[in-house]
């Protein structure tokens, strides 16, 4: 995190920070699965889903950051901030990399588990994964084909499952955490890995997910933006409310 602190700079963009994240996060799964000692097969398995989970969003952060206006979120930290930025950056980006700790706890509760059998949970959470990845991969596809669209400029996304949820990325996210939880609770002193679940849910509903990114579709979008946040649930994909 602080190479990319570094990085951004030159950049000229802290979104990277995204990136750093996802990636992070996902090698301390890599990392604990062939170091952590535990029954290969579950070791396998958690490594697996971690690696998969974070190459791939990280990956799509990292196209979608470099070569790209610095995203609207942190264009408004930096006007909030005013001043110090290069300081305040750096605690921010270090405060991330705490947070690839913290939350990378299920992986290293499943890769130390000594226990020579996969239990029914942990194949239920490897279906559930497989599931959830699924529907964040679509949900950015469909995202970023809208956005290729020179119509969709300025516009709200609705196709697909975005006509469902606001987020619907967000929430197959938040699914993922839950599967790598559930995958977890199998293990000794397992419930510690619902921590993770219940941090991302929090970030998402209350901190840098879902407020910082309607404020700034509030702020571009206006109108149009409103009725949508009307007619379709936010987070979890149901039905919308008066439109066809």
């Amino acid at each position: 995190m602080f190479a990319l602190w570094l990085l951004h700079f030159p950049l000229k963009n802290a979104a990277i920070v995204d990136f750093g994240w996802a990636l992070g996060t996902g090698m301390l799964g890599v990392g604990y699965a062939l170091f952590g000692g535990g029954y290969r097969p579950r070791a396998l398995a958690i490594g697996v889903m971690s690696g998969v989970w974070g190459l791939r969003l990280a990956l799509h952060l990292l196209v979608r950051t470099l070569g790209h206006e610095e995203e609207g979120r942190y264009q408004e930290l930096r006007r909030q901030w005013k001043t110090n930025l290069g300081f305040k950056f750096l605690v921010f980006f270090q405060f991330q990399a705490v947070t690839c700790v913290l939350l990378a706890a299920p992986f290293l509760l499943g890769a130390v588990n000594a226990s020579p059998q996969i239990s029914w949970g942990e194949y239920a959470a490897m279906i559930l994964w497989l599931i959830a990845i699924s529907g964040e991969a679509l949900a950015d596809a469909q995202l970023a084909a809208f956005k290729r669209d020179p119509y969709s400029k300025g516009r709200t996304c609705k196709v697909g499952l975005w006509g469902y949820s606001r987020h619907p990325n967000y929430f197959f996210e938040w699914m993922i955490w839950v599967s790598f939880a559930i995958f977890a609770t199998s293990s000794p002193y397992g419930w510690i890995g619902w921590i993770s679940p219940a941090l991302i849910l929090y970030f998402l509903l209350r901190v840098t997910g879902i407020p910082a990114t309607e404020e700034q579709a509030l702020r571009t979008k206006g109108a149009e933006y409103r009725e949508y946040q009307r007619t379709t649930n936010a987070f979890v994909p149901w039905f919308p409310k008066g439109r066809p």
